[in-house]
């Protein structure tokens, strides 16, 4: 693994901040008659000094005193009006919580409970079903299932639609308590009931929560020469993961003529990790610039000498569902020609989160950066397109009929080949494992006569 000596700023990672606010005067605002009772706040001092032109700008963004009353006012009224009896604790934090998310979907107020949940993230250690779920127009959406979890085993996909949990429909008023439900004590027993992406028909599942310790890399070969690597997520050790594992490929087969990077339904993770598993493909060149209002946010990382593959061609396979760091890891590749895209459109999350810490038991987790591929391209909300773009097919045998005679081996008195080896059989050409392959993954097939095709055209280097 190879990282910049430069302290990087993470996706998931906390980063120190200091966080001022402007000194106000106590000042008590009277409710209008006939009003429930406000109670006092604090806000900004006036005097005819605020409309100096030295402090015009200052004032321009002050909070509207308003806006400001009318809080206060909505507060007393959801404590004294609301069906149900609210505690201030819950209000303060639905406020909170709803100025957050207000913001982006992906800055949160995070606490104990979310820090630890944000911990299993990042380690891939934690108890569930193995889903990444984004909460959408009050519902929740399935960003992409993790490989061997129980959600992935289901048939649970990418775009998925989460409609009950257990039985109880989600909406904007539950999907808070919902999504905490998908977590819960290895064993235990959940049912849900899921629409696919374009489907009305919805299909109920019965999963059992296990214990997910993910291993975020796998690789082995396709065949002889042709590398395979699946990255899942981008967790802590990842980078030494890929480093480990390709490294004992290539000493247990030699070097590789390729490799396809299978990037599909990986819904990110950490920054660090993808600058380091780009770094691990690249000899130089940006790997990923980020830029926001802070100064630590504006950073820019690059690639150092060590390529693994030696410039062996590569491609890298994306779907909808390949969000987030999978997509600094796909950008990267692609503006520095090191590979080529094959797939759908990736997700388009183009920026970056910063965890603050607020005290031991909460934070805040926020967007403080854009972050940009080497040709300067922000990909939010727009995501990658794809170099060689494929539809999500999937591929059957063809019926035929028997065929009697396919070759001039199958005439009689043919004349025999005189450099033929004794038991060599001229029917294994490949095609029946292309097929095999084929009507497992389709795109994996095609990827894979891509890169023969890229490597025939190579000469190999030698070290």
């Amino acid at each position: 693994m190879r990282l910049s000596n430069r302290s990087p700023i993470a996706l998931l990672v906390a980063m120190p901040l200091l966080l001022t606010v402007p000194h106000a005067f106590a000042q008590t605002v009277p409710a209008p008659a006939g009003s429930l009772a406000a109670p006092p706040v604090d806000l900004p001092a006036t005097s005819s000094s605020a409309t100096a032109p030295a402090r015009a700008s200052s004032v321009a963004d002050q909070v509207d005193l308003d806006d400001i009353r009318n809080f206060s006012r909505v507060y007393e009224v959801v404590r004294q009006a609301y069906v149900e009896k609210v505690d201030n604790k819950t209000l303060m934090k639905a406020a909170i919580t709803g100025m957050l998310s207000g913001l982006d979907p992906h800055s949160e107020y995070l606490d104990k409970d979310g820090l630890a949940q944000l911990n299993e993230d990042t380690t891939g250690q934690y108890s569930g079903l193995g889903i990444e779920v984004l909460q959408e127009d009050g519902g929740l959406r399935i960003v992409s299932p993790i490989d061997d979890t129980p959600a992935a085993r289901a048939g649970i996909k990418a775009g998925d639609s989460i409609v009950k949990i257990n039985g109880t429909l989600i909406d904007p008023q539950n999907v808070d308590d919902m999504f905490k439900q998908l977590r819960g004590k290895p064993g235990s027993k959940i049912s849900l009931t899921i629409a696919h992406q374009n489907s009305d028909k919805l299909i109920d599942l019965n999963l059992v929560r296990e214990n997910i310790a993910i291993s975020s890399v796998k690789v082995r070969e396709l065949e002889p020469g042709y590398a395979y690597i699946r990255i899942s997520q981008f967790q802590d050790d990842t980078g030494g993961d890929l480093d480990k594992k390709l490294g004992a490929l290539i000493s247990k087969n030699g070097a590789q003529k390729g490799a396809v990077l299978d990037l599909r339904n990986n819904p990110g993770g950490l920054l660090n990790a993808a600058v380091s598993v780009s770094d691990d493909f690249l000899d130089s060149g940006v790997i990923v610039t980020t830029r926001g209002r802070l100064q630590d946010a504006n950073m820019s990382f690059s690639a150092h000498p060590g390529d693994l593959l030696n410039g062996a061609p590569m491609i890298v396979l994306v779907n909808n569902g390949t969000a987030s760091a999978a997509e600094i890891v796909s950008g990267a590749l692609k503006d520095n020609h090191r590979a080529l895209i094959m797939g759908q459109r990736t997700f388009g999350k183009g920026v970056v989160q910063t965890v603050l810490p607020l005290d031991a038991d909460h934070a805040v987790k926020i967007t403080t950066a854009r972050y940009y591929t080497p040709n300067g391209t922000s990909i939010q909300a727009e995501g990658i397109k794809p170099d060689i773009a494929l539809a999500d097919l999937t591929v059957s045998r063809a019926d035929s009929a028997p065929v009697l005679v396919s070759s001039e081996a199958d005439l009689p008195n043919h004349l025999v080949n005189e450099n033929a080896k004794l038991g060599n059989d001229i029917n294994d050409d490949g095609s029946a494992d292309d097929a095999k392959l084929a009507t497992g993954d389709y795109a994996l097939s095609q990827a894979l006569n891509v890169l023969k095709g890229m490597a025939l055209g190579r000469t190999p280097t030698t070290h």
